[in-house]
């Protein structure tokens, strides 16, 4: 049995979780080889797994399997409620849609993927959902030439990822479903409901009639910021279980979080991440002051309108680190305000006041407790103007 690794894998910026994570499900295949729903590649409980990690203990083989160890620990890739996860993935053996909805950069799109890679083996039927998405993205299209050629035949049709989906009993992933149009939504109720796609054009053929395959389910996300973009019908909504994916709540877990995909953002870029920890933890301390409205000292604080999320924490981290990598000089932490700044002035712009509110109330505070690095932040206030 050969296994895909990272080594082996051609260069590109960013593999499916198929791919980065190849081993791991191969193995967790051969060690759970307990009861699984039709169509799955793992257990349930070897897809929680996959998704959690296994709590630091190294999962051990029923009986040698070549080209696999004879054990691995599996690395947590979600940072979140495991009971969550748990409900995600008993949704998904009841063949059941699943929407996981939240803030932006809570890690709904990676849950999904994460999710649909355990339970298919795949990741790409996908939908990405926009003001453009057709209809025919979630039903099917035609090859034109075989069309004007043949005529409406089985080969110049053209599979949608959800037909494709259908027809090998596979999860389909449709990102932001609520950023299409209503009328586009739509098309998914019947979809939800019968299992079945009707295809007018093949009419009195076998090939009229599409019927999902056994295992054959929706993962769709959904941002709560978008919601008054194009709200789902309540038949569609019916047909969803909702999931809520808030942000990550302990600190320590996000700063680890956020230094671990930092460093593998510099590490792509061909560098190595040389920003102290002192730094990151402010950086994480200040996104998570403004998230939340209230400092870890129990001051308010006024929230800035944008999203604070743990995605921007790690594009700001990362770009110190390649700030520290590539263009060296004077101290990274001089860097971190004018970061601060390009995140929260992308929606608002009464949030650049609120963020220098937030420098003249915290980060004063602190600077005259004695912290140096406060008082350095403190001291480039200047730089926010």
């Amino acid at each position: 049995m050969t296994v895909t690794t990272e080594q082996s894998a051609p260069a590109r910026q960013v593999r499916p979780a198929e791919e980065r994570y190849a081993a791991e499900l191969a193995f967790l295949a051969a060690q759970d080889p307990g009861p699984r729903p039709p169509g799955w590649a793992l257990t349930p409980r070897a897809v929680v797994t996959f998704v959690c990690g296994s709590a630091g203990v190294a999962l051990a083989l029923p009986e040698r399997r070549d080209g696999l160890p004879a054990k691995l620990e599996i690395a947590p890739k979600f940072v979140g409620e495991r009971a969550l996860v748990e409900r995600c993935v008993v949704t998904l053996a009841g063949e059941r849609g699943l929407l996981l909805t939240g803030e932006p950069g809570t890690a709904k799109s990676m849950l999904s993927e994460l999710l649909a890679a355990a339970v298919s083996g795949t990741s790409a039927l996908t939908v990405q959902g926009t003001a453009g998405t057709t209809e025919d993205a979630f039903r099917y299209g035609w090859n034109y030439a075989l069309l004007l050629a043949q005529g409406p035949t089985p080969q110049a049709l053209v599979d949608s990822p959800v037909l494709a989906a259908m027809r090998t009993g596979r999860v389909v992933r449709v990102e932001e479903i609520t950023r299409c149009l209503p009328e586009v939504q739509d098309a998914l109720v019947s979809l939800l409901s019968d299992r079945r796609i009707t295809v007018p054009e093949l009419t009195a053929t076998e090939d009229a009639v599409v019927s999902a395959a056994p295992g054959f389910t929706v993962i769709a996300t959904a941002n709560l910021r978008d919601r008054g973009v194009s709200e789902m019908s309540a038949a569609l909504k019916r047909r969803f279980n909702f999931e809520t994916v808030d942000p990550i709540a302990d600190a320590d877990a996000e700063a680890t979080l956020i230094r671990r995909q930092a460093v593998a953002a510099v590490r792509r870029a061909g560098a190595e991440f040389s920003v102290d920890d002192a730094v990151l933890d402010a950086l994480v301390t200040v996104f998570r002051d403004l998230r939340s409205g209230r400092s870890t000292e129990g001051w308010d604080v006024e929230r800035p309108g944008t999203v604070m999320s743990t995605a921007e924490a790690v594009q700001v981290a990362a770009s110190l680190g390649l700030s520290a990598a590539y263009l060296p000089g004077g101290d990274v932490l001089d860097l971190l305000p004018g970061h601060l700044l390009g995140v929260v002035r992308k929606d608002d712009p009464a949030d650049h006041a609120r963020l220098l509110g937030y420098w003249d109330g915290p980060v004063r505070r602190r600077a005259e407790t004695g912290s140096a690095m406060w008082r350095r932040l403190w001291d480039l206030r200047g730089s926010l103007k």
